[in-house]
């Protein structure tokens, strides 16, 4: 478990809920991963991030998917792509990651509370 935090630490990290729109291939990422174009709203826009799910994903089963992503970090760059946002997931008992998302559709662009 991590170090406990306060209410002020969380607010801090802003997730927010997007629209994948696009999802292609990144055969030059050194761990397997897919390249999104994430629609987060208005405010935000779309934004780019590499995501390693290819186990459980694959590209026509992504794009129209509502998805979870930190918006304030950095942005990072990976091989020749530079990430914008951090696609949030869970690993599965095999290590494979399992994206994080909401169980009814919401606008894009929502903060999580």
């Amino acid at each position: 478990m991590a170090d406990e935090i306060t209410y002020a630490d969380f607010e801090r990290v802003d997730i927010r809920v997007g629209t994948v729109i696009e999802a292609s291939p990144f055969p030059e990422a050194r761990k397997p991963a897919i390249k999104l174009l994430i629609d987060f709203g208005p405010e935000i826009g779309v934004k780019k991030s590499s995501a390693q799910i290819t186990v459980h994903y694959n590209l026509d089963n992504l794009v129209g998917r509502q998805v979870l992503g930190v918006v304030n970090f950095p942005p990072r760059q990976i091989g020749p792509f530079r990430s914008e946002v951090l696609t949030l997931g869970f690993e599965d008992e095999a290590g494979a990651i399992v994206l994080a998302a909401t169980d009814k559709p919401v606008p894009n662009g929502k903060k999580l509370m």
